[in-house]
Order: structure tokens, then C-alpha cells, then sequence
């Protein structure tokens, strides 16, 4: 019955103690369901990072160096490709291919035996990350079959956002090639890698880390459809079931508030990393 200002200093001073709200569809407090499936998500998350970031780049600037040739020709049907087909069309198409025909990879985290071995009292939760805890529980075969069962997932994730990134990358580096200081660099005999590399890679990186933040962000929406397809029980079940049937609003109101809890920071560290290799940057912000 308080004014709206009034509830909502409440609900900000909730936030603040950890008061998260009640589910009344799982029937527990909202916080601690996020937390018990953020490293699921996580783990996917991180490795698509890890993955498209530095592929993005180097074939970008590749394809830059190669320019209307057969090899540019085919990273741009790539490219296109990857920013064309939806991700739980590409991530079918992986299970088709490597689990049901070849039997290489799996869906799910782990394999049977390892995944009830880790559900046992023997097996030690430290990160959540099972890449991680194998190895902390001196179980190196739970990494290795953890690691086995992200290649898919994995690769489903990264490929869009690496045909996106190596898009602005190649587009970013074309347009230094054919300025005035790289014709001049060119003209003094330096070597085409120094060029490429050192001086138009550099200036072109600020679009394409514009581009590594925005990717980066959605990652934390992109991952629900690729957790639905190969069977990973992150954040995606848990908003899924608590939103299936009757609306859950402490959940979704939760999930929306820790999502951006996620993406803030990450946002922060990517202009830090911006005005390290921009001295654009860098002068803007002294002069404010």
C-alpha cells in the first residue's frame, strides 16, 4: 500500500541485503537459483569468447590482405552464412552430423558415467566451471570430456558473432590500407606485415572492439537457445520454467536486474581496453 517511490527503496534496499525476491513457481528465493546456474551459462560463455575474439580478428585481417580473391570470396560466404543462419539451425545441423552419424560430440555437460560421478558427495563443486573442478578434484578425465562436450555448444555460439567481428575487422582494415600514411609506410620499404599489422590492424580495432562489447553482451540472451539445444541446464531452463506456465515476475524481474549486473562491468573493462589502444580516447577523456 506504500507510494511507488516508497516500494521502490524498498525494493532497491532488498537488491542491496540479497533479497532477490520469492519464486513462487519453484518455490525458493530467486538469488540462489540464479547463482546455482550462472557457471553452466558461464562456461559457455567465456569459451565462445575465447574463441570468436581472436578468430574474428585474425580472419578479418586476412581476408583484408587477400582482398577480391577466391580466399576473400569464401570468407565472405562464410561470413555471410554465419550472420544469416539462426544458431539452433546450425547447432541441429552440428548434432546431426557429429553426434548422430559420426558420434564424436554429445549434448549435455558430461558424459553418463562422469555426470553421475560429479553428482556424488566424492566430487568437490569450487568454481562450478567443470573444465575447472576436474582438475581441482584431480579428475583431469572430467575436464577432458567437459572440454569434449563444449565443442559444440561452443561452436554454435561463436559463429555469428565471429562472422560478425571479422566482417568490421576486414572492413575496418580495407579502409586503413588505403590511406595516406599506409601508402607512405609502403613507399619507405617497410614490410607488409609491420604495415598491416602495427599500423592499420591498430586503427581498425576500434570499430571491431565496438563490435567484441555488443557481441559479448547478447551472449548473455544468445546462450538460452543454444542451452535448449544441446541439453545444458543453465539460466535458460531455470527462466524457462519459472516463465513456462504462469509468469513468474520476481524471476524475470531477478534475471533482467543480474543480467545487467553482468554486462555493466564487462562494458567498463571494454573502454578501458578502447582508450588503452585509442589515444583519441585517452586525450577525450583527459580534457573532460
Amino acid at each position: 500500500d506504500e507510494p511507488f517511490p516508497v516500494q521502490y527503496v524498498t525494493w532497491l534496499g532488498n537488491l542491496a541485503q540479497g533479497n532477490w525476491g520469492f519464486s513462487p513457481i519453484l518455490r525458493e528465493p530467486v538469488l540462489p537459483l540464479l547463482l546455482a546456474r550462472v557457471p553452466v551459462t558461464a562456461e559457455l560463455a567465456i569459451y565462445s569468447v575465447l574463441i570468436f575474439i581472436p578468430l574474428g580478428l585474425l580472419a578479418g585481417v586476412v581476408a583484408a590482405q587477400k582482398a577480391r580473391s577466391s580466399a576473400d570470396g569464401a570468407f565472405r560466404l562464410a561470413a555471410f552464412v554465419g550472420t544469416s543462419l539462426p544458431p539452433f539451425v546450425f547447432g541441429l545441423l552440428l548434432l546431426a552430423v557429429f553426434y548422430v552419424a559420426l558420434g564424436w560430440f554429445g549434448p549435455w555437460r558430461l558424459g553418463m558415467d562422469n555426470d553421475l560421478f560429479v553428482r556424488s558427495a566424492q566430487f568437490h563443486t569450487v568454481t562450478g566451471l567443470l573444465t575447472i573442478d576436474g582438475l581441482l578434484n584431480g579428475r583431469p578425465d572430467i575436464s577432458l570430456d567437459a572440454l569434449r562436450h563444449l565443442v559444440l555448444p561452443v561452436l554454435t555460439l561463436s559463429l555469428a558473432h565471429w562472422a560478425t567481428l571479422a566482417r568490421i575487422t576486414r572492413a575496418g582494415v580495407l579502409d586503413e590500407l588505403d590511406r595516406v600514411y599506409i601508402i607512405s609506410a609502403r613507399a619507405r620499404g617497410l614490410p607488409s606485415r609491420a604495415v598491416v599489422w602495427r599500423h592499420a590492424f591498430r586503427n581498425a580495432l576500434i570499430p571491431a572492439l565496438n563490435s567484441t562489447a555488443l557481441s559479448a553482451a547478447s551472449l548473455v540472451t544468445g546462450v538460452f537457445v543454444v542451452e535448449s539445444v544441446f541439453g545444458f541446464h543453465g539460466l535458460s531452463e531455470l527462466v524457462t520454467i519459472s516463465l513456462a506456465f504462469t509468469p513468474d515476475v520476481p524471476m524475470a524481474v531477478g534475471f533482467a536486474v543480474f543480467s545487467v549486473l553482468l554486462v555493466l562491468p564487462l562494458m567498463f573493462v571494454l573502454d578501458l581496453v578502447q582508450a588503452l589502444v585509442d589515444p583519441r580516447v585517452r586525450e577525450g577523456i583527459a580534457s573532460e
